[in-house]
């Protein structure tokens, strides 16, 4: 399958053609700014799909609103028409084609080009009214704020906020494409207007306050909530503007004789993350707690982990390596310590379920050998 693309050097054609080139069934021929129209009629006598992203949206004369998304998508309209087949267009249009300002008017008289090859020429159209799109690769102050937010956060630049409480509604790139491939492979209902899912609307102080709070995260090594929905997609969009001499950061690390504690990661409800190392013969722990929970994997090396109980005095012991997987946890009211029990350096990975509090560190010494 030949696909054309328009605007394919552009923020969402950079994208939509990284997820086709995954695909070994799809060729992309590409049209930019710098081709010609008089070329269209020649690709479109071979691609099988049209992918129309080219557009113009910050233009230094208004005229050119007119001639970059109106006539061009005429002139697309013209090639398909010409060619004989009932090639499908996909159209990025705006959620401002139905405003009454020069960018929506361009867009508007876009689509109704497009309503006219489908109806004239029975071509399968699909258009997206998109809202902002965000993601990698979008251009700071030119596609849209969070390119912008994200830009100058990352590089220590201020942002201009002129109304905190203004809402703005978002869709991110990786779901666009995700309907642009369903719409290529005859996956989507042949509807003319489309609509990406799920949308999101946020303040723009909101937003603001979002990216700055990725952006403390890294001194904090408190981690946002970042698995799902627009925090996920906000922070993959936040972490493509670092410059590689940004890929790494410090964290804290503790030494003493026995060896070292490091933390990597703090979480808002489900606790914290560190390893540990231990010389031969050296003996970590020696607490309780009441409610903390702990798990434990050895990576590296043969631990010795010793449990009793406080009140029963109830005594369990256990070996693990880093050759076997093994989760140990520990449970409340039990006291416990673990011995690095091999002639190597042990490292012990640990997640606790909560963070580490001074004030309050739900944390007893309690050696082992102290009887009940």
């Amino acid at each position: 399958m030949k696909v054309l693309i328009t605007g394919s050097n552009g923020f969402v054609g950079k994208n939509l053609i990284a997820h086709l080139s995954e695909r070994s069934d799809v060729e992309v021929l590409r049209f930019t700014r710098e081709d010609d129209t008089a070329q269209l009629p020649v690709l479109m006598a071979e691609v099988d799909f049209v992918f129309h992203l080219a557009g113009v949206n910050r233009p230094q004369d208004p005229e050119e609103f007119k001639t970059g998304n109106t006539d061009l998508t005429r002139a697309l309209c013209d090639a398909v028409a010409a060619c004989g087949r009932s090639v499908p267009v996909l159209y990025t249009s705006s959620s401002q084609a139905e405003l009454d300002n020069p960018y929506g008017s361009s867009k508007r008289g876009a689509e109704e080009a497009l309503t006219e090859l489908a109806d004239q020429h029975g071509a399968t159209v699909y258009v997206f009214r998109l809202p902002n799109v965000f993601g990698k690769w979008a251009r700071p102050n030119y596609n849209s704020a969070v390119a912008t937010f994200c830009h100058n956060i990352v590089h220590g630049l201020p942002i201009q906020i002129n109304d905190p409480q203004a809402n703005i509604n978002l869709v991110y790139i990786d779901d666009v494409i995700k309907y642009f491939i369903a719409a290529l492979d005859g996956q989507l209902p042949i509807e003319r207007f489309v609509a990406v899912e799920p949308q999101y609307t946020i303040s723009v102080g909101a937003l603001a306050k979002q990216l700055e709070a990725f952006r403390d995260s890294r001194a904090t090594l408190i981690t946002e909530p970042v698995g799902t929905g627009l925090v996920r997609a906000l922070y993959s969009t936040y972490v493509s503007y670092l410059p590689p001499d940004r890929f790494t950061y410090e964290v804290p690390k503790y030494g003493d004789p026995r060896g070292v504690f490091v933390e990597m990661l703090k979480t808002g409800d489900s606790g914290q993350f560190s390893y540990f190392t231990a010389h031969p013969g050296v003996t970590r722990g020696g607490h309780y707690h009441h409610s903390k929970t702990e798990k434990f994997l050895v990576i590296k090396g043969k631990a010795c982990f010793r449990f009793r109980h406080i009140v029963s005095g109830e005594f369990y012991e256990l070996f693990t390596t880093g050759e076997q997987p093994e989760i140990v946890e520990t449970v409340p009211g039990w006291t416990h310590d673990i011995t690095n029990a091999g002639d190597d350096e042990m490292i012990v990975m640990l997640w606790a379920n909560e963070i580490f509090n001074r004030e309050l560190p739900d944390t007893y010494a309690r050696p082992l050998a102290t009887p009940v």
